[in-house]
């Protein structure tokens, strides 16, 4: 069991997650925004081709790459049940508590023969630090060794360069998507690890992310 689990992890490129960025094994980062969908078929035709001229722009406009990755999952009322069933049972009146349980039947029935959907659409940000420090000498060990203190800071601060980048990205992101009418936020550590969870999990249904409203 442990040799399947050190081989699993061989294939995921991530190295941690700190403040809520993707730290990946070769020292890139990567920041995740969630964004919120909107139904074009409410709109107008005009306001239809305003939008999608508008979402063209704000990606012609970027000058780094972006992963646009939309994550559907078969929607989790289980806690919805229950609350009603909780319901039903402190109810005192008969009518409404037959009203009730018929509802809860029909949920049930409805949810067992249609698959009903939620979606999360992410907007991967990422940012790549090039390297161009020179290879090591022979004798460059004997002359820079360092104590644990001083390369703890120096990664530390390596760390905050990158994301005062990356954070810059972000706000062009979330900047170009809100002159779209797309509402949007970036993850923290918990909803990030949340999203690989679902991802490298996909049978389990618990959890949900949100907008803030």
């Amino acid at each position: 069991m442990a040799l399947n689990a050190k081989a699993t992890q061989e294939f995921v490129p991530i190295k941690e997650v700190r403040d809520g960025i993707v730290v990946l094994k070769g020292g890139d980062l990567r920041a995740i925004v969630l964004a919120n969908s909107v139904n074009l078929s409410l709109k107008s035709e005009d306001e239809q081709r305003a939008t999608i001229l508008q979402f063209q722009n704000f990606l012609n406009t970027l000058d780094f790459s972006v992963q646009i990755s939309v994550q559907s999952r078969r929607l989790d009322i289980r806690h919805y049940l229950l609350l009603l069933e909780n319901r039903m049972k402190v109810q005192s009146e008969p009518l409404l508590k037959l009203q009730t349980k018929e509802y809860i039947e029909f949920i049930k029935n409805f949810t067992e023969s249609v698959s009903i959907m939620t979606k999360n659409f992410f907007v991967v940000v990422p940012y790549t630090h090039v390297n161009l420090k020179p290879k090591a000498g022979i004798f460059d060990g004997l002359f820079s060794k360092r104590n644990k203190k001083e390369e703890e800071l120096k990664n530390q601060l390596d760390f905050e360069e990158k994301r005062s980048q990356l954070d810059q990205r972000v706000g062009v992101i979330q900047q170009g998507l809100s002159r779209c009418g797309i509402k949007s936020v970036q993850l923290g550590t918990e909803e990030v690890v949340e999203v690989f969870y679902k991802v490298f999990n996909p049978g389990e249904l618990e959890g949900k992310i949100e907008l803030e409203k």
